[in-house]
């Protein structure tokens, strides 16, 4: 197989890894990745949704939190989370055209 999807511990999703060229795949072989990348793509929301809860949770110790150490440890995980969802978003955008997969 020319093709695989690996699981990206940072954003906790399995993504595309595509050894030949988009153009190259069958028809057949196009529609089998994209078939698996719509159904993980479909999970992406609830990943956000995760996320967000982290974000919350941080938020509210960072609201309590007086060392000033932890609350920069605090900022900078929730900093690390947003990023996390903002490539979510990303990765979400994608529509389900052929010619868009090219950059897998």
């Amino acid at each position: 197989m020319n093709y695989s999807f690996h699981r990206d511990d940072r954003l906790g999703i399995c993504l595309p890894v595509l050894n030949e060229p988009w153009e190259r795949y069958s028809l057949e072989t196009q529609e089998i990745i994209l078939s698996k990348w719509e159904s993980i793509r479909g999970r992406i929301p609830d990943r956000i949704k995760e996320i967000e809860q982290g974000i919350n949770t941080k938020q509210l110790q960072l609201n309590n939190e007086e060392n000033f150490e932890r609350s920069c440890q605090l900022n900078s995980d929730i900093a690390e989370l947003a990023s996390i969802i903002n490539d979510l978003w990303i990765w979400y955008r994608m529509d389900n055209h052929l010619s868009a997969r090219s950059h897998f």
